[in-house]
């Protein structure tokens, strides 16, 4: 019996399946492309990819299927890190599906690709992706080819996708370094690659660069609530002087001008922050590996200022996510108000799911520093 099985038979909780995808949107207009997007993505869901779950004791959600109260965007983060299985829908490159994505390659976790036929990313263009097109015929095979590989996966283990393997090679030695350092059967180490301070230069470069961004995040936030405020007290002005919907409506146009600018802003620069994350994220985690492997008392100075890196940019990450959050919820209730504010909302919205996910991530960097900073001064 393989360790698969052995696993699978002692676990005590039924297997738990993430599907992620594209969402839509459920109650846009019939017709729209967001309805569209959710209609046909559910269909995958239902047609495909839950039945083919269902058939060996998988239990499969989606976002919009999370029962439990709480944050959202930080639930869907802890799906993706810890469910037993991720089946993701690649169609069309989603930036959110595939930032949820890297972030599921790095675990090592079982994950399955698939996608619709002619609209896959060519970026993982070289990881098995199991396609479909919008057919009946189609989508039952589909459902089939995940079967199928879901008996595969239970009975001979789940292969690691190539980012998940790069980082367990860093992580236990087994890599080209530890390879270069085997004697006279490895290969003579290159002069120019570069050595773990080198490392260790270029992560806390892009590090920096992701504290620059949150400054210019909570700049664009104070900026759009400053706006909010002021638009706020006109309608009440409007709303006490009795003022005509129309004259209201002009008020919610004119608020929405003002802020678009801050609102695409904002999800430009929490994309950065999260591409950021999503580049740094298998370099930390393996710069924390080396630094896990070497005694306490032989780490240097420059392990130790790294750490502190770590553990300062979470704890001003997290002031950062409780003001993210907060404005993030406040927001989502004025997209109901006028087809005015869809488009800022919907920016201000996507640029707090890709921070909140991102911000989620680095505390697990920083609770790995904070254990080993503490082996060092136990």
């Amino acid at each position: 019996m393989n360790t698969s099985q052995t696993l699978r038979q002692e676990s005590s909780r039924p297997q738990r399946c993430f599907v992620v995808g594209p969402i839509g949107d459920p109650h846009a207009a019939h017709g729209s492309p967001e309805r569209e997007v959710y209609e046909h993505n559910l269909g995958i869901f239902e047609q495909v990819i839950a039945p083919a779950c269902e058939k060996y004791g998988i239990s499969a959600v989606r976002a919009d299927g999370i029962a439990h109260a709480g944050d959202i965007n930080e639930q869907i983060c802890r799906h993706v890190v810890e469910s037993d299985l991720v089946v993701a829908d690649v169609s069309g490159g989603n930036p959110n599906v595939m930032y949820e994505l890297g972030l599921r390659h790095i675990t090592g976790k079982p994950t399955i690709h698939i996608g619709e036929t002619g609209q896959l990313p060519f970026d993982i263009a070289s990881i098995r992706t199991i396609r479909y097109q919008r057919t009946r015929s189609h989508l039952a095979g589909a459902r089939k080819e995940i079967e199928s590989a879901l008996e595969a996966g239970l009975r001979d283990g789940f292969e690691l996708l190539t980012p998940a393997r790069v980082l367990r090679g860093l992580q236990t030695g087994d890599g080209p370094a530890a390879a270069s350092e085997a004697g006279d059967g490895g290969k003579e180490e290159d002069e120019d690659s570069p050595g773990l301070l080198d490392d260790f230069a270029v992560i806390e470069d892009g590090l920096d660069e992701m504290a620059d961004d949150m400054e210019a995040i909570t700049r664009t936030i104070e900026t759009i609530a400053a706006l909010t405020e002021q638009s706020g007290t006109e309608m009440l002005d409007l709303t006490q002087a009795n003022a005509p919907m129309s004259a209201r409506l002009a008020g919610v146009a004119r608020y929405a001008e003002k802020i678009s600018v801050p609102a695409g802003e904002l999800h430009t620069v929490a994309a950065a922050f999260a591409d950021r994350m999503a580049t740094l994220d298998s370099g930390v985690r393996a710069a924390l590996g080396l630094i896990e492997m070497t005694p306490p008392d032989e780490r240097g100075e420059e392990a130790e200022e790294f750490l502190g890196q770590l553990m300062s940019l979470d704890e001003a990450a997290q002031e950062g996510l409780a003001q993210v959050g907060s404005f993030g919820t406040s927001v989502g209730a004025m997209v109901r108000v006028s087809r005015h504010l869809r488009k800022p909302v919907k920016e201000i919205s996507a640029g707090v799911k890709l921070m909140t996910c991102a911000i989620t991530r680095m505390g697990e960097w920083a609770a790995k520093a904070r254990e080993l900073a503490g082996s060092a001064t136990a």
